[in-house]
Parts: structure tokens; sequence; C-alpha cells
């Protein structure tokens, strides 16, 4: 075992490996794994929405569960000053696609992070709230496995 604790269910520290479907409210599917192709994530550093990890906390390997996630535990409430259609021109070296992120600054050289909603050969059009703030997330998961993380994972804050 060379120092690693076994682990049974969702916990702090934690790598867990979920099969998932997400749909929004109409039943339309947002996202899935693929099978057979899990999703890892080390649990407790942020790197799945709110409202699902805490959900998840304390579930074991094999539990299924389904899981609404209010816009304030999810990706929040759309709050930006809207989206906002830019030349394409200004993305030099980049093929800016709908769904993507970067990071810009603004006049006052604060960073801010950029989503693209939508991309043509002139414009691209942007905005800084995420493409999926505002929309109650359905989740359907379920939970694969659960194995202590390493300590590189816990101080990089993600999987390895």
């Amino acid at each position: 075992m060379y120092g690693r604790r076994v682990m049974t269910v969702v916990a702090a520290k934690s790598v867990v490996s979920i099969q998932y479907t997400l749909k929004n409210a109409e039943g339309e599917t947002i996202d899935a794994s693929e099978p057979g192709e899990p999703l890892l994530y080390l649990h407790g550093a942020g790197n799945i929405v709110p409202g699902l990890e805490r959900e998840l906390e304390g579930k074991a390997v094999g539990d299924e569960l389904e899981v609404v996630v209010k816009p304030e535990d999810g990706y929040g409430e759309a709050s930006g000053p809207g989206p906002q259609a830019l030349p394409r021109a200004a993305f030099e070296g980049v093929d800016p696609m709908p769904g993507m992120s970067f990071v810009a600054e603004d006049d006052d050289g604060n960073q801010i992070q950029l989503w693209v909603l939508d991309a043509d050969e002139e414009r691209v059009v942007v905005s800084a709230d995420h493409p999926l703030a505002g929309v109650t997330l359905h989740f359907a998961v379920k939970i694969e496995d659960v194995r202590a993380a390493t300590d590189e994972e816990v101080a990089h804050g993600h999987v390895h």
C-alpha cells in the first residue's frame, strides 16, 4: 500500500471517479462522461461545482444519486454586463470556439475570465458569465471508485 490509506467513502483529500450525466431543467443533456471514461476529481479542492461536491460527501462506491444544483451552488447567477461582440482579429493566433474560456485584462489592468459564446469569421461573442450561469443543473451520478489522494495531488489541487 506504500503509505496510502484505503478509502471507501467520499471525503476531503480523496480522488473520486464518477460517471455522470448533466441535464438542464428541460431535460436536455448538457454534458456527460463517456462510458468507461469516468470523471476523476479531487474532493474538497473545488474541482467540481460546490452543490454536487457537497452531495457526494460521505457517499460510497456504487452509490447512484440524482442531484439538483441551484445556480448559486453551481456556476452562479448571470451577473456580468452581458454578451459582447469583439472583432475576430483581436484573437490573433487563437481559434476561439464556443465554450472556450480565456483570461483578459480590463482597462484597469485587472484580469477577468471570459467565455466564448459564439464565433464566426468576423466576430467573437464573449461573456464574463460562465455559459451555465443561472442554470439549474440536474446530475445523475454513479460513484465508481474512491481512493486517497497522493501528497502531490493534494499539494497541486488536482488529480494526476
